[in-house]
């Protein structure tokens, strides 16, 4: 099944564009703030479109037959993000790539599908360009990727030439929050409630939880649950390289890092940030994601009594923590194993694997306690919860 994208007529493409083009200048007239005041952009979009239609056949113009339709489209562009916006206000829609102008994809339900719309070069420069506006960060020639956070909260990465061939690759990861709470995920099948209970008691004992899986298999999901479902009292500070966590908490701080600026200057990485978390008196510290050395940091933290959780890539529970001893050893030469892996068995309490079936539906594949103790340089772990036979072949 395709999904779905609004569809103006071909013939009504330069009307459309005419009329946001005026809506445009009378906004800058009026030196109104089309994101302050929406209610006034539709007001001038509606008026417009009609001008248009009441001058249309004295000047050999193409009339505008769906005033409505219209408004919506001028709106999409002079507000929001032009023809992706349906599929950003779609709350099924999880993810949308573009390839290339003519090749874009959106993703419902962990599936995949291509979309019906077709853009230009330009017209994908001007959506990362306006997408990028309120964010604070750049792409350019100098720095050819970005990650940055929209204001609905969606991820936005993009890559430019000449590091990609020819187009622009645009990706935005949408969080929806249909999941938002351990017990929506056990209602969407992604895990049982006695285990949402056994993860909802080790998050209010301070116990720290590793959430692992690949990509798309539901980490930053179900870590955000977990975080949900931490005790009122509970301070949460969070750091990530680009906000993602969304985290619904009385008692909570967000940080993100930052890129450097035009003379290279200014970058915060997240080694610093976790650092900094822990002079904000944190009762549980959170990395996003640990890739780099930044795992040093957090299994430091976690050794001086301060609860942690963070999402990493692994192919199992004990992959990650495999994974977990060996980021550390990025930080430089006078780390070595025989410091980091007791510091895991003695920082880490639970393992939680998620993964992505061939179905696309998410779910918990395992939960693994740590014992806390490590037997010829392996970290001690002990089964706690194992998917069905019949929920991992799905899965696989």
């Amino acid at each position: 099944m395709t999904i779905a994208a609004p569809f103006t007529p071909a013939s009504a493409v330069p009307a459309v564009a005419a009329v946001a083009e005026r809506v445009r200048d009378r906004l800058r007239e009026e030196q109104s703030d089309p994101l302050r005041d929406p209610g006034r952009v539709q007001v001038i979009a509606l008026a417009e479109v009609r001008r248009h239609n009441d001058f249309a056949l004295a000047r050999g113009l193409e009339p505008i037959d769906d005033e409505g339709a219209c408004v919506r489209d001028v709106l999409a562009r002079v507000t929001g993000y032009g023809p992706l916006q349906a599929l950003l206000d779609d709350p099924e829609v999880e993810e949308i790539w573009i390839n290339d102008p003519a090749t874009i994809f959106a993703a419902r339900a962990g599936r995949s599908e291509r979309v019906p719309i077709r853009l230009t070069d330009d017209a994908v420069r001007d959506l990362v360009e306006r997408m990028l506006h309120a964010t604070g960060r750049r792409v350019d020639l100098s720095q050819p990727f970005v990650d940055a956070s929209l204001p609905d909260g969606s991820r936005l990465h993009v890559v430019i030439p000449d590091i990609t061939r020819t187009h622009y690759a645009v990706n935005i990861r949408k969080f929806l929050a249909t999941h938002r709470t351990l017990p929506d995920l056990v209602a969407a099948g992604a895990l049982p409630d006695h285990l949402a209970a056994l993860l909802r008691a080790a998050m209010a004992d301070g116990r720290s939880i590793l959430v692992s899986g690949a990509t798309h298999a539901g980490k930053t999901t179900l870590l955000a649950a977990l975080l949900a479902s931490c005790p009122a009292e509970h301070r949460i500070v969070t750091v990530e390289e680009t906000f993602e966590l969304a985290v619904v908490a009385p008692d909570a701080v967000a940080l993100q890092g930052r890129q450097p600026s035009l003379e290279g200057t200014g970058a915060v990485s997240l080694r610093r940030l976790v650092k900094e978390a822990l002079r904000m008196r944190p009762d549980r510290l959170v990395v996003g994601e640990v890739r780099d050395a930044e795992a040093l940091d957090l299994l430091l933290a976690l050794n001086t009594g301060v609860p942690g959780a963070a999402t990493i890539h692994a192919n199992s529970a004990a992959d990650a923590l495999r994974r977990l001893a060996s980021l550390p050893l990025l930080a430089g030469r006078n780390i070595d194993a025989g410091f980091v892996v007791p510091a895991i068995a003695a920082g880490v309490d639970l393992v939680v694997h998620c993964r992505r079936g061939s179905d696309g539906h998410r779910r918990v594949d395992e939960v693994v306690e740590v014992t806390g103790e490590v037997i010829d340089g392996v970290v001690e772990i002990r089964t706690h919860y194992r998917a069905a036979s019949a929920e991992r072949r799905a899965a696989s």
